[in-house]
């Protein structure tokens, strides 16, 4: 009764209309409460009455509400139909999205039991991993313990030994009589030479070196893939070796390198990469000119040094693993021209094999010119052999050691008429 449009209807309670159905009631117009609605405005949409006709759907079509009930009713009942269709797919729609629910609730169940357990197992297998490397690393500090309980009862045992014939012969030269030292000389000496001979280490035999690498793969645990081994093997600069075709000579403006082979006290390879190398190239004549290596780890304890100089002449090599010289470092590198290519052609000579024919035409398609002096193309140390028709060399991929480009010497360039 608050509201305009409401306030002048006529209320009832719900619980009086159960039994007054409306139906077949007539309906009266709100705007002329003394006429029936009995006729449809087709243009507004809606019951009007006599009065509404001749007043505000005077020029709009109207008919009586018996006549076009049909039609509207056909529509309201497609549009029922077609609603009812869509209200049956979302039952379907609701019901399989409960289902997926109850089943992404089981799988998340599932699948959190599966992580649990994933978890737990790979708990249990990093503690075992840690048990194992703390064992291992037990093992590792008893046997170095013993190595140097051994060497100290040695050393005890051996200083014990000469500090007693020190004494000994000190109390003798001090105390004894000419004829006592005379005796006992040979004695004393042979056991003096004997405890100067023997051989002991002045050095610990053992190192401290022993070092966690927590990124390094350790296999597998309770079968799950853990990291973090115990590293005891230490790199010796003076162990490690260097080797490659190109370690004392090179080529001017093409890649050589050699390789660098760690090895640890032992004298055995280290079998993983990880090393600080340091590689500097400097020529000796010119300390500003210097070549920048490529220092590639392979991961197995070697390293591949590669470069590239720009100029012929004699270099200084230095190559360094943790600040120190390796063994055979610094060495002297001596980078020649480069690779001279030959102009000719590798053939046998044609005219030579001959016999000396002035007929007789080379492989390269000239004739000799005067009769036979030899090889074709200036060359009798070549008769009838292959060899390069630039340079006279006997070997296909050998250097060319004819003349710049242009010498027209006798040795160099003598050709065929054709040529």
């Amino acid at each position: 009764r608050r509201q305009k449009k409401t306030a002048s209807h006529a209320m009832t309670e719900l619980e009086n209309t159960k039994d007054c159905s409306q139906a077949g009631k007539p309906l009266f117009c709100p705007c002329h409460p003394a006429e029936e609605l009995r006729l449809f405005c087709e243009q507004c949409d809606q019951p009007v009455c006599r009065d509404c006709v001749a007043d505000r759907h005077r020029q709009h079509p109207c008919d009586f509400t018996g006549n076009v009930i049909h039609r509207h009713g056909d529509a309201l009942r497609e549009l029922l139909k077609s609603t009812q269709q869509h209200m049956g797919t979302l039952e379907d729609v609701l019901g399989q999205t409960e289902d997926m629910g109850n089943a992404v609730h089981s799988r998340a169940e599932a699948v959190a039991a599966e992580i649990c357990l994933f978890a737990s197992g790979y708990v249990k297998a990093i503690e075992e991993h840690r048990d194992r490397l703390l064992k291992q690393l037990e093992d590792l500090k008893v046997q170095k313990e013993n190595l140097l309980h051994l060497q100290k009862a040695q050393l005890q045992q051996l200083l014990l030994d000469m500090r007693t014939g020190v004494e000994f012969t000190e109390r003798l030269l001090t105390s004894g009589s000419d004829l006592e030292i005379l005796v006992t000389k040979g004695v004393v000496a042979s056991r003096l030479a004997t405890l100067n001979s023997v051989a002991y280490r002045t050095r610990p035999s053992v190192d401290d070196e022993i070092q966690f690498s927590p990124r390094q793969r350790a296999g597998q645990c309770c079968g799950y893939e853990v990291f973090g081994a115990i590293l005891n093997k230490v790199v010796d600069p003076a162990k490690c070796m260097l080797h490659g075709e190109d370690l004392h000579s090179a080529r001017q403006n093409q890649w050589n390198g050699f390789t660098l082979l760690c090895n640890d006290t032992a004298g055995e390879q280290m079998g993983r990469g990880g090393e600080a190398v340091q590689v500097t190239i400097t020529r000796k004549d010119k300390k500003d000119c210097a070549v920048k290596p490529t220092v590639c780890d392979n991961g197995d304890g070697t390293y591949r040094v590669s470069y590239s100089p720009e100029e012929p002449g004699l270099y200084a090599v230095c190559v360094r693993v943790r600040g120190q010289h390796v063994q055979g470092s610094p060495f002297t590198l001596l980078v020649k021209n480069k690779f001279r290519e030959h102009q000719g052609v590798f053939h046998c000579c044609t005219f030579c094999s001959s016999g000396g024919q002035k007929a007789a035409r080379c492989a390269c398609g000239g004739t000799m010119p005067g009769g036979y002096q030899g090889c074709g193309h200036g060359h009798k140390g070549h008769p009838g052999c292959p060899h390069w028709s630039c340079c006279g060399q006997g070997k296909e991929s050998s250097e060319c050691l004819g003349g710049p480009p242009g010498d027209t010497s006798q040795s160099s360039l003598v050709r065929t008429v054709a040529l």
